[in-house]
């Protein structure tokens, strides 16, 4: 019953998490709903629980397992999005080198949006703009939104002030690919600096299965503790809380310092 129940409650919250992402849609399924998961998950694991007849001490068991699930899933989805972003942000790098080159080759304006979008398909919002005689700016900043895409509003001020002035688009795109480029290395520089940080931080967490393993190897019982007594199931909840509120820090800090770098 037990088993029966921990597979349901696991089931419940990767059906909560949605599917994965398919190709060629941006990643809004990687904008967790921080109050609405957790208690939706844990409904769906308190009427698994109810139905397998589960009560004490399990319940409270199957529900730190399934809240340890959902933060592992979340902690996936994370890093998921977290390379979605820096993905991007190369990709602004190459969309804006494309824009000058195909300007300094002397292409019309429109033509050379539509081409520099060949190397980020997300652009072609921006190169339909230009086609139809829309706003640029506007659909350059609606591109921005995305995570990791937020230099491209540099692009529409670039836009704007040649625009308004009357001076040379490609000079305007040199300067704010120049200055994507500095933007880019500080953020390197920044994730390089933390990795070993975040990689500390997962070692320590994975550190007390180590040190229970090797305890109930010398035949100290710690599983009987934590899974089959109260007070044990106590701890193991508050332990998963802990571990998981920590990694959730650490991701937060970090995502903090690369964003404030680019």
């Amino acid at each position: 019953m037990l088993l029966t129940s921990m597979v349901l409650a696991t089931a419940a919250v990767l059906l909560l998490l949605g599917p994965g992402r398919r190709a060629g849609r941006p990643p809004r399924e990687f904008r967790p709903r921080p109050r609405r998961l957790p208690a939706v998950g844990a409904g769906a694991t308190v009427v698994a629980a109810v139905g397998a007849g589960l009560e004490g001490r399990h319940l409270g068991l199957l529900l730190v397992l399934s809240v340890a699930a959902w933060g592992v899933l979340r902690a996936v989805g994370r890093s998921r999005a977290e390379r979605l972003a820096q993905a991007r942000r190369l990709h602004v790098v190459d969309y804006c080198e494309a824009l000058v080159g195909e300007l300094r080759a002397g292409q019309p304006v429109t033509r050379a949006v539509e081409r520099s979008a060949e190397v980020w398909q997300e652009a072609d919002a921006v190169s339909a703009a230009a086609r139809l005689g829309a706003s640029v700016p506007a659909a350059m900043r609606r591109l921005a939104a995305l995570p990791g895409a937020g230099p491209v509003r540099r692009l529409a001020g670039a836009w704007e002030i040649s625009a308004s002035t009357g001076s040379g688009l490609v000079l305007a795109v040199e300067q704010v690919l120049t200055t994507v480029r500095a933007e880019e290395a500080t953020a390197r520089l920044v994730r390089a600096e933390l990795a070993s940080a975040r990689a500390t931080a997962r070692l320590v967490t994975g550190l007390p299965v180590v040190v229970l393993l090797a305890a109930q190897g010398i035949g100290a019982r710690p599983w009987h503790f934590l899974l089959d007594t109260p007070a044990g199931v106590a701890c193991l909840g508050a332990g998963v809380a802990l571990s998981l509120a920590g990694l959730a820090w650490i991701d937060r800090i970090a995502a903090s310092s690369v964003e404030a770098s680019g």
